[in-house]
């Protein structure tokens, strides 16, 4: 059960162990809520100028979140069901928008292309998450949930529930193919690690991506599945679960922050980008920190 404090404020409760460096955060930081009234929050990404945007996917919304002024204001009132998003080096915004089983872009003023929709030449289940490498390919995750949206005989087209690569040249390879329900995902700044979750295992991996956008050497990492996650500039890993879990490099377990909703994703945001930016069903969270986020 989670625990109200008063005037909407609550504070975050830390399981301490061997912290990297500095501490992840100032330990009368408190987790504040922001915006609500929201049906389900998701798919927070940071833009160039430090503003997040976050999806209300059954409300089929995009919102932005800006630091100054700490005001939330609409920028779709249409996405196509929209849930992870990213930036790309454009400043445009990549979209798993599982509507019509695709990854769209959407440039600065909200105009829509799709670039990803189909793998062998069938459709794509329902894209959920995803990753932009330094070199431009996307990672994705493909998983299966049935939407109450989507038009009646709608059925799982392909054979698995996999993770996904979009090359820079646009061709779709799948990269995982033994999950039962791949979700989150993010990757080093170097290019060098792919973290992935599978969530209805409760398990994240990790993988060494190598040149051509494959994923090699699968190593268990943590004993949490996560719908979202990021990462921080210490190379500490955040989960999104009952709480926020947060895991350093070597997979220990350093830190929990508790949200007064269950979180269902997380990035760093601000002009510092040492704002963590918390979706959790209704609603969305900030807290300050110590360690901030990487592009």
């Amino acid at each position: 059960m989670y625990k109200l404090l008063l005037l909407g404020v609550f504070f975050l409760s830390v399981l301490y162990g061997q912290l990297q460096n500095n501490q992840l955060f100032d330990q009368n930081s408190k987790v504040t809520k922001v915006g609500g009234g929201y049906a389900f929050t998701e798919g927070p990404s940071v833009a160039p100028d430090g503003r997040v945007f976050f999806t209300d996917q059954p409300n089929d919304k995009i919102y932005v979140w800006n630091e100054k002024g700490n005001t939330i204001t609409t920028f779709l009132h249409s996405c196509e069901r929209s849930n992870g998003t990213y930036f790309n080096k454009k400043g445009e915004l990549i979209a798993c928008a599982d509507l019509h089983n695709r990854l769209v872009i959407f440039d600065k003023k909200g105009k829509m292309k799709i670039i990803a929709e189909n793998y062998n030449d069938e459709p794509l289940n329902a894209p959920n998450d995803l990753w932009i490498a330094p070199n431009g390919g996307i990672y994705f995750s493909d998983p299966y949930y049935v939407r109450d949206y989507w038009e009646p005989g709608r059925k799982e087209v392909q054979d698995k529930r996999g993770v996904y690569y979009l090359n820079p040249e646009g061709k779709v390879v799948r990269v995982i193919d033994d999950y039962k329900q791949p979700n989150g995902l993010i990757g080093t700044p170097d290019g060098k690690t792919l973290y992935v979750s599978d969530i209805q295992d409760h398990k994240i991996w990790k993988y060494d991506i190598q040149a051509d956008g494959s994923l090699a050497n699968k190593t268990f990492f943590a004993p949490e599945g996560s719908d979202g996650m990021t990462i921080d500039n210490q190379g500490n890993v955040y989960l999104t679960n009952n709480v926020v879990s947060v895991f350093n490099s070597k997979g220990e377990n350093i830190a929990r922050i508790e949200v007064p909703e269950q979180p269902s994703n997380v990035c760093f945001g601000g002009g510092k980008r040492n704002i963590l930016f918390i979706t959790a069903r209704t609603s969305v969270y900030i807290l300050k920190m110590n360690s901030k986020g990487v592009n």
